[in-house]
């Protein structure tokens, strides 16, 4: 998402006793510091080498496993198995052979599944592997061993296959910064026993060093970043990922559930596209490729994902037998195009709307790139899944608003405030005999996308995607993050063709518009853009959840899931919304549960 760095830029859009749970917190806290040398959840299980004089071997090298474990990247036989194991001795970098089990019962009586695995510290001591000769549609619960010490014994599942597939769950997340609020919307997720996935679209973490975006309550909520300053090389990409995995909740979530991930640009940095970024000053932070290349070698090493012989194409697809198929999608890195910028068709005498308009209408200005493009419409055209759904990181739905509201937003003093807005509306209805001239002038301008960021800035590139969708005549469902603020759209083309539907969740601890727009209530500004945008059907810009998609051959259910709070341990969890869609022509759109 399109965050605070520049003046010009636009509109933005708990488990078990109370004790136990801070003291699981305290010394994850600990492991990640370095202060600490055993890494909170790995001590359950976890075995002694034998060292007593009648040993014929030699002490084993004591070791820790400080990030708990993970899964990811199901398919009908296989998982991706994840965790980090190191020397207790930090400075001891030599590498490490681990076993990998997976049984089909919590106590490892019935093993399906094992094998070995190297950790070095060229991979920052990070492991993954293929688990595979798995059965379709089973739980299995999985572990590692290295030096007679355990990790924690982690939950995954296998992705099911044909056609006797009554549901599938997915709880869907966005956008975790780290520095400003507890992780309780994963808390709230690895509680829950329904769930047959995770699925990340993007900003696991952030970029900015201390004291930047969404940092105000960082020292007081003992959540400041570490390292300090903005990560640019590898290192402190590493760094990054260490202290946010070593949150008791996102280990939780990591080792309740397969989560399915892909990036978006706080990965790297902000407002990230193939060749540079918002937030890349190359006099000052090096090259942007090397930049590029190190968070990503970071994000496989940390992810539990199936990395591919080029690291930079993530997309990919996962097929829930004939009900469901998800396809992730890559919007930020591996095709996209310069982002346009408002700045540059604003000048003394306004806006340019017309420049404007002629480079909005370029054909070739790419956001999937052509590779990623035709892999996705083969994708759809060879799935016969009731669903079609796209995993991916920024809003696809049409979200126009008038440019007064636009440029306030931006240039305080240059518009009109929402609300402004909307009593001129309201008076043009009721009275419109009464409007001044400047009101006149103000509701003739038109409406503009609120975020070039998102697909608004590639229309080209949308109308391909809605037309290879409508031509196959699929289901389809897309899934989005980035915003911080939680959406739902009817997805049309530019003929006004009903396509299908989009759910956008809310973050899991970034700010939305209650930051951006103070002045505004945030249930009437929710009301005023869901009136003003017509596609739009659903919006709330002031709280942190995420969504819970319900597919069944019958509908696919989105559940916005809000929590009350991420400044305290302590907090509640609620249902803001519900919509659904049903499947066939004329029934893809968004109607009331």
């Amino acid at each position: 998402m399109t965050t605070p760095t520049k003046q010009h830029n636009l509109l933005q859009p708990a488990l078990g006793d109370s004790s136990r749970r801070h003291f699981v917190r305290g010394s994850v806290a600990l492991a990640a510091s370095g202060s600490g040398l055993l890494g909170a959840l790995s001590l359950s299980g976890c075995g002694s080498s034998d060292s007593s004089p009648e040993s014929k071997e030699p002490p084993a090298l004591p070791v820790v496993f400080t990030h708990g474990v993970a899964s990811g990247d199901p398919q009908n036989d296989r998982v991706i198995l994840w965790t980090r194991v190191r020397a207790a001795d930090s400075s001891d970098l030599r590498e490490l052979t681990l076993r990998w089990e997976v049984a089909s019962d919590t106590d490892f009586k019935t093993v399906v599944a094992s094998g070995t695995a190297q950790a070095a510290a060229t991979r920052d001591h990070t492991v993954k592997v293929d688990a595979t000769g798995l059965q379709a549609g089973q739980s299995y619960y999985y572990r590692f061993s290295c030096n007679g010490r355990n990790s924690e014994v982690g939950k995954t599942k296998t992705l099911p296959s044909g056609d006797a597939i009554s549901q599938v769950k997915m709880a869907v997340f966005s956008c975790a910064n780290y520095p400003a609020g507890y992780f309780n919307v994963y808390a709230e997720a690895a509680k829950r026993d329904d769930l047959d996935v995770a699925v990340h679209l993007g900003d696991y973490l952030y970029e900015y060093g201390r004291g930047g975006y969404a940092s105000e309550q960082a020292k007081t909520l003992g959540r400041e970043v570490e390292p300090a300053g903005e990560i640019v090389a590898l290192d402190d990409y590493r760094r990054r990922y260490a202290q946010y995995r070593a949150d008791a909740d996102l280990q939780r979530l990591h080792a309740k559930l397969p989560m399915i991930a892909v990036w978006d640009d706080h990965e790297i940095t902000n407002d990230a596209w193939m060749n540079g970024a918002e937030n890349h000053q190359p006099a000052t932070e090096g090259d942007y490729a090397k930049r590029k290349a190190a968070a990503i070698q970071a994000y496989h090493e940390w992810m539990p994902i199936r990395s591919q012989t080029n690291p930079e194409q993530i997309y990919r697809s996962f097929t829930f037998g004939n009900l469901l198929a998800l396809h992730m999608l890559d919007t930020r890195i591996v095709g996209r195009d310069e982002p346009l910028d408002y700045a540059k068709y604003t000048g003394a005498n306004g806006f340019d709307a017309v420049s404007f308009g002629k480079d909005m209408a370029r054909a070739d200005r790419q956001l999937l790139g052509a590779a990623q493009n035709g892999w996705l419409q083969q994708q759809l055209a060879a799935s016969g899944a009731t669903w079609q759904v796209l995993g991916q990181q920024v809003l696809m739905g049409r979200m126009n608003i008038p440019a007064p509201i636009l440029f306030e937003a931006n240039y305080p003093g240059t518009g009109v405030s929402v609300s402004a807005y909307a009593a001129m509306v309201a008076k043009s209805q009721l009275a419109p005999a009464t409007l001044t001239a400047q009101e006149r002038a103000v509701l003739a301008q038109p409406s503009i996308p609120y975020n070039l960021d998102a697909w608004d800035g590639y229309a080209a590139a949308r109308e391909t995607v809605l037309a290879t969708a409508r031509q196959l005549n699929k289901n389809l469902v897309v899934l989005a993050g980035d915003t911080h603020n939680a959406w739902a759209s009817d997805l049309q083309d530019l003929a006004g063709n009903q396509v299908g539907v989009e759910f956008a969740t809310s973050s899991v601890t970034s700010p939305g518009f209650e930051v951006y727009l103070p002045k505004e209530t945030p249930q009437v500004l929710a009301g005023a853009l869901t009136q003003l945008i017509g596609p739009l059907e659903y919006a709330d810009t002031s709280r942190r959840g995420f969504m819970v998609i319900t597919a069944t051959a019958q509908e696919c259910r989105s559940d916005w899931v809000y929590v009350s709070t991420i400044t305290s341990r302590e907090y509640t969890a609620s249902v803001g919304k519900s919509l659904k869609v049903l499947p066939g022509q004329g029934q893809r759109r968004l109607v009331a549960v």
